[in-house]
């Protein structure tokens, strides 16, 4: 179904941006994994509104709850639910959008799809959905940590015009969350953050690049032909919302290379098998190789800004509407745990698979 994710760790995210609340159920979460509202907590924090002074100052505190599927503190193996109620929601901000599509937004498409659609921040199609995706996906990243010691770390590196240098090791958490901008490189956060602050002041918004890195990932996970492992992390962070862009390890770079520069030559290292280069980014044929793997996502500008744009109404007549209500002036630095989230969401579905194939069954 359209709100389900996943083959056997399957998600399905429910609720909307101003409705009572938005949640999440698992299905196929392996019994007795030990886990707490803590753990959850702690990345819900960081995507949370109101962070700071770049960010929407809606003030949630996107409280989890646990619902079912947890008992003593362990997993039971049954449908694991999360909510979190919404309690600043303002639908008064978006009167006027309901008779009135906002450019770029879901609002036209929502409306000739379903012939209905809920105006208030809109509805399913607003980031405010992801939180289920972020609960579920601290599920999963502790489900691959402990069973193959797999890190999962995304950071900016991209704001408008201003592009941070390439990152020569994996980013510790604390480098990702030293500044507002989740840029783990100082002097350029903080024109990342500058640029940000300026659009906002102009009642305009900037979009920008999270890159992603996965280590300690072991070699075997993908299934060829239409379940490729980069295919399922290209449909998870193009699913996503203001997502305009996938790339895997070299992406539109390596369409200006010949094969000779390229190609990733294999390698004897510490008595397992490696690449001396990683342009494939960690995956080869659909099925990851065991290095590291390294993509890219591109979001768009926010779609929703200050100022008057031409539009039309429910009717087809041309009009004019000018953003309401709080905004980020830029989605990007929220978005990087929910990169983080759908990217461990892929992994530990991949990762059961795999088990489920090559462990499961001796000859």
């Amino acid at each position: 179904m359209a709100n389900s994710f996943g083959k056997l760790f399957t998600i399905s995210t429910w609720g909307e941006s101003h409705g009572p609340s938005v949640g999440v159920v698992i299905d196929g979460c392996p019994p007795r994994l030990p886990l707490t509202a803590t753990e959850i907590q702690a990345e819900l924090d960081r995507r949370r509104p109101g962070q700071s002074d770049i960010t929407t100052p809606r003030q949630e505190e996107d409280r989890v709850e646990f619902l079912s599927g947890l008992f003593e503190g362990h997993t039971t193996g049954q449908p694991l639910a999360m909510l979190v109620r919404n309690a600043d929601a303002r639908p008064e901000a978006y009167a006027e959008m309901k008779d009135k599509f906002r450019p770029s937004h879901a609002d036209f498409t929502y409306q000739a799809k379903f012939g209905i659609r809920d105006h208030r921040g809109g509805g399913r199609s607003s980031a405010r959905e992801t939180i289920g995706r972020v609960a579920a996906g601290a599920v999963a990243r502790k489900i691959l940590a402990q069973a193959a010691g797999i890190e999962i770390r995304a950071f900016v590196t991209r704001i408008h015009q201003i592009a941070a240098p390439w990152l020569d090791h994996f980013p510790t958490l604390a480098e990702v969350e030293a500044n507002a901008v989740r840029c783990p490189h100082g002097p350029t956060a903080e024109k990342m953050i500058e640029c940000i602050k300026q659009v906002r002041s102009e009642g305009d918004s900037v979009g920008g690049a999270i890159e992603c890195r996965i280590r300690n990932v072991p070699p075997g996970l993908g299934e060829p032909v239409f379940d490729r492992l980069d295919a399922d992390l290209a449909k998870a962070m193009l699913s996503l919302p203001a997502t305009k862009a996938f790339e895997l390890g070299s992406g539109f770079a390596g369409t200006l290379l010949k094969g000779s520069q390229h190609n990733d030559a294999f390698v004897a290292a510490d008595g397992r098998v490696t690449t001396a280069t990683n342009k494939s980014g960690g995956v080869q044929g659909g099925i990851s190789n065991g290095a590291e793997i390294v993509f890219r996502v591109g979001f768009k500008p926010t779609a929703t800004i200050m100022q008057p744009q031409p539009t039309v109404d429910l009717q087809g007549v041309p009009t004019e509407l000018k953003g309401r209500g709080r905004h980020d002036p830029c989605v990007v630095p929220r978005a990087v745990v929910i990169v983080e989230a759908m990217a461990a969401l892929v992994l530990v579905d991949h990762w059961m698979r795999h088990a489920a194939q090559n462990q499961t069954f001796k000859f």
